[in-house]
């Protein structure tokens, strides 16, 4: 296997993301209409329609699926990041489906139902475990980071950030701080357990600049030391 991807960025236009593939590998790409150029032999590259699962996870019908040696080039909009993860056979990640953007010959997929506890938490029902050896193309909006988990000792993460964690994650939707800090912030997941969990940051880039372009302090204050004043005054 000899996939490599590189990335470059402009965060007024969006980023451009080079995957170029061995003689032989094989890459399912599940958003073909991002791919903006192609060097390779034109039977390099077969559509099918997704399986019934893939339809209605992606919202879309058609994955292509590219055979080397070629070169991809991918344009992602403004704030989107492609993350490439190794897997070795042993992962225990859980994914949303809707951030995968390409997977390699190798690795299949399976559906994990989420405890009762786990889908109103997450506000989802089923999760992707990834089974095999090859590499997985995430998409993300804005950087991602990775923290490993503790048996007894939590990380809180803002749950509109996470990507993935552990199947053996124990999870817990709530607030952290003192009365003024929990009145202020997202939910999070308090997590423990083994492994480690993936989030990324786009969403609160976004909250800073607003923060930064917004105009009044005394209106800034009151959002903040108001209950719910970020949603009354605007």
């Amino acid at each position: 296997m000899d996939i490599q991807a590189g990335q470059h960025h402009d965060e007024s236009v969006g980023s451009v993301v080079t995957l170029d593939l061995a003689e032989g590998e094989k890459l399912h790409v599940l958003h073909p209409q991002q791919i903006i150029a192609y060097r390779g032999p034109s039977s390099g590259r077969s559509d099918k329609l997704m399986n019934i699962k893939g339809m209605y996870r992606k919202h879309k019908l058609i994955q292509a699926d590219f055979t080397g040696a070629c070169r991809l080039i991918a344009a992602l909009p403004p704030g989107f990041s492609l993350k490439m993860i190794k897997l070795e056979g042993s992962d225990d990640l859980l994914y949303d489906f809707r951030n995968l953007f390409w997977y390699s010959s190798g690795i299949q997929m399976r559906t994990k139902l989420l405890s009762m506890k786990n889908m109103l938490f997450s506000r989802d029902v089923i999760k992707m475990k990834f089974d095999g050896i090859g590499h997985i193309g995430i998409l993300t909006q804005g950087l991602v980071c990775q923290e490993q988990l503790h048996p007894s000792e939590p990380i809180y993460v803002d749950a509109s950030s996470v990507i993935a964690y552990p199947e053996n994650a124990k999870l817990e939707l709530t607030v952290y701080g003192n009365h003024l800090a929990s009145q202020h912030m997202n939910y999070h997941f308090k997590m423990t357990g083994h492994g480690t969990v993936l989030f990324h940051a786009g969403e609160h880039h976004r909250r800073l600049q607003q923060d930064m372009n917004d105009d009044g302090v005394i209106k800034r204050f009151l959002r903040e030391v108001i209950p719910f004043g970020g949603v009354f005054i605007k």
